[in-house]
């Protein structure tokens, strides 16, 4: 079996008090809530180990198809199931590379780790509230639903995953009735899935997987230099914001044999790949449809934006274009803001290249009399340009939309949680805020994210 390689990023879940339920005299069930397919979902946390994301699991034959492989979790072999591909639920394509979202649970003192879409949060409630299943609650089969509850307007479909790991018919229903399997693989694994279901086969699968010691073990990480390299020749500051990028990134740093970052322009090669499409340059036609399609429906007629970091302004002039397309009958009304000062006195005098004439700026840009291109005035008169520090107290109005990528990791960790604390604040009920495409918001934050190819909108949850 040829080594494959997988970057983990593991948190301990600890269970806390949830605001939602803060007129709840007691809370006594928690559970953690996930997305499988835009549906929403929740274990309980009793089962919950941990939650860690990964990629590049190693293969194991002869296992049925949600089975995706074995894990090394820390020095223990864990076979790791796809909830997606067990549900019957089509699974998007993806990069190999991209890291997967990962439930480690345990059940009867056994640890599985499961994939789903997106891991949300911990969620309290009265057990009394927890209302019978129904078939109407979700596409899975009835009995391996506990319940269904609802909080914060949200209806959640509660798993019982001792079920699910211990049905008898588990495994032989899906190689029978949903899977094309080849009949030799079905052979394979029916006996054990028939004496123990979901359980017994991914149990199979670990005890397929070739000795510990030829599969490759979680790297013993330490970012401590990396940490203190980037922030010092970058400006770059690692926190859980950007954590799992960086150590994938790490990684694949470390392979090509390079152990330390010595200089400012090893930082910049390290960090390449970090930045978000279109960073500091004009957005192409496919970008700039991304961001038109994950912007939320909005009747208002003035759309407040806010876009703190907004360097030489081309993002910012993009961003505009795109919103007079998506609300052609609102006012849009974007604070542009940077610590650079020159850059931001600039910006409203940038020459425009003409090349995007042709381009989808099109219809949004003017031929002045010396024939250069300038943007129209309607789209002008949508900007203010400001100096600001994100960091510092912010008289902004309550706003629809924050675009701030890539802005977090640039800021010190305490910085971080304050500045996204601000971005919740200033949000309308029906806002969003876009970050860095391989950035996070703080965990101790309640946003909602949805993703939309390689953007992620965060609302107020």
């Amino acid at each position: 079996m040829s080594e494959e390689k997988e970057v983990v990023v593991s948190t301990e879940i600890a269970p806390k008090t949830d605001k939602e339920n803060e007129n709840s005299t007691v809370i006594d069930f928690k559970m953690v809530t996930f997305s499988l397919a835009d549906r929403d979902y929740s274990i309980d946390i009793m089962h919950v180990k941990e939650i860690a994301k990964a990629s590049r699991f190693t293969f194991v034959p002869n296992t049925l198809p949600f089975v995706l492989g074995v894990y090394n979790l820390r020095g223990e072999i864990i076979p790791i199931l796809d909830l997606r591909l067990f549900f019957n639920i089509e699974v998007p394509e993806h990069d190999d590379n991209k890291l997967e979202n990962m439930l480690i649970l345990t059940v009867d003192d056994q640890k599985f780790g499961v994939v789903v879409d997106k891991i949300d949060k911990v969620i309290g409630v009265q057990k009394s509230t927890i209302q019978p299943p129904h078939p109407l609650f979700g596409d899975i089969n009835i009995k391996y639903i506990d319940g269904v509850v609802e909080s914060n307007n949200r209806l959640y479909v509660l798993l019982d995953i001792t079920k699910i790991f211990s049905s008898k018919e588990v495994a032989e229903s899906h190689s029978a009735n949903h899977y094309p399997v080849k009949p030799a693989v079905t052979e394979a694994v029916k006996a054990p899935a028939a004496n123990g279901g979901l359980k017994a086969a991914a149990t199979a699968a670990a005890q397929k997987a070739p000795e510990a010691s030829t599969v490759p073990k979680e790297p013993e990480i330490d970012l401590k230099f990396v940490k203190e390299s980037l922030q010092n020749y970058s400006k770059f500051y690692l926190s859980p914001v950007n954590e799992s990028w960086v150590k994938h990134r790490y990684t694949e740093w470390s392979d090509k044999g390079k152990k330390q970052i010595q200089n400012e322009a090893e930082s910049k090669q390290f960090l390449e790949n970090f930045w978000s499409t279109c960073t500091d340059s004009w957005w192409t036609k496919e970008f700039a449809s991304s961001v038109e399609k994950v912007l939320p429906d909005n009747s208002a007629k003035q759309i407040i934006v806010w876009n703190p970091g907004c360097g030489k302004g081309m993002e910012t002039y993009s961003l505009a274009c795109v919103l007079k397309k998506r609300y052609p009958d609102s006012k849009i009304r974007i604070y542009a803001q940077d610590i650079d000062l020159l850059s931001v006195s600039n910006a409203a005098l940038m020459s425009i290249p003409a090349k995007l004439a042709t381009d989808w700026y099109g219809s949004y840009l003017t031929k002045k009399a010396n024939g250069e291109y300038t943007f129209s005035q309607e789209i002008k008169d949508s900007i203010m340009f400001e100096y600001h520090d994100c960091k510092n107290a912010n008289a902004l109005p309550m706003v629809d939309i924050i675009f701030a990528r890539d802005i977090l990791s640039l800021l010190d960790e305490k910085s971080q949680e304050a500045v996204a604390a601000d971005f919740l604040e200033k949000m309308k009920g029906n806002g969003i805020a876009i970050i860095g495409e391989n950035e996070t918001m703080p965990s101790s934050l309640n946003f909602a994210e949805k993703t939309v190819g390689t953007l992620v909108a965060y609302s107020k949850d």
